[in-house]
């Protein structure tokens, strides 16, 4: 009981008592906790004026930046508007000069018109034919063994320009008379080329799944190419890395004309010239 009745009577620590004695005989401004009270008041009131302040530069600001933003936008717009017309006269000039390009090769084709501008891909074209087509797998990262290590190929299950010249290269040399890639028409001259994941063709980016129509004997082209090198590589590449790929043969394939051609002339060679003077030129289909 006497260790209860010492609490209750010294509630506070000595020297707590000592301190408030001392303050109270020199005769101590405000208390501590008045002090503290208006030193958060002042912090309030400054941060008050510095909110109003920001708030009416916001306020006075805002439409120069929204001004500005708009002019943006206008300038975004109008060089848009400018690249789509440009686009537009490129592809009017491109078919200008595949026509007249056309035009020539018919005038000075002689009877072998039509046989030039069917090989040149100066006409298009229908017929019997097959239906190719290559897509990537459902997953891009798919590993294991394949053809593709020796060619310096990531293990990826994305077409590649290098598969896509394979497949085309195939379809020529089992018997296609024409071939188009996503109704892109491919010629002597084509090129298939890739710009980071995109595929090219004469510098047109094609889209995947991609398409692959080919003219010529349908059940026959279509065996003779799943019989070819060219055919079993498309094929190793669906069962090692998941491309999807189907082909089927068709009653009437169409085929366009090229978008633009390069018209060249044979010419006899110099100093050089065969017995016979005739001009020796490059028939390969392949793509390059």
């Amino acid at each position: 009981m006497s260790l209860l009745n010492n609490v209750i009577d010294h509630a506070l620590d000595d020297g707590y008592a000592e301190a408030t004695a001392r303050r109270a005989a020199e005769g101590g401004g405000t208390p501590r906790s008045v002090r503290a009270k208006l030193g958060v008041a002042a912090g309030l009131l400054l941060a008050a004026a510095v909110v109003t302040v920001g708030g009416a530069e916001a306020r006075v600001s805002a439409p120069i930046v929204a001004k500005e933003r708009q002019e943006l936008i206008d300038r975004i717009e109008a060089e848009s508007s400018g690249a789509d017309g440009l686009e537009q006269d490129i592809e009017r000039i491109r078919a200008e000069v595949g026509e007249r390009q056309r035009q020539a090769l018919q005038e000075y084709g002689g009877d072998q018109a039509e046989l030039v501008g069917l090989l040149s891909g100066a006409t298009p074209v229908h017929g019997p034919g097959v239906r190719l087509v290559v897509d990537d797998a459902k997953g891009t990262d798919t590993g294991g063994g394949g053809p593709r290590e020796s060619s310096g190929f990531s293990d990826t299950g994305r077409v590649r320009d290098r598969d896509m010249q394979r497949v085309v290269n195939g379809l020529w040399e089992s018997g296609a008379e024409a071939v188009a890639i996503n109704g892109q028409r491919l010629t002597s001259l084509s090129a298939i080329r890739a710009a980071g994941d995109a595929i090219l063709v004469d510098n047109k980016p094609l889209v995947p799944p991609y398409t692959v129509l080919a003219i010529g004997n349908g059940q026959k082209l279509s065996t003779a190419f799943q019989d070819s090198a060219d055919g079993q590589y498309l094929h190793a590449l669906v069962e090692n890395f998941g491309i999807r790929s189907s082909i089927s043969a068709e009653g009437d394939v169409r085929l366009p004309a090229a978008p633009s051609l390069t018209v060249r002339t044979a010419e006899p060679r110099g100093a050089g010239a065969t017995p016979s003077g005739r001009a020796t030129a490059d028939t390969g289909k392949g793509t390059s």
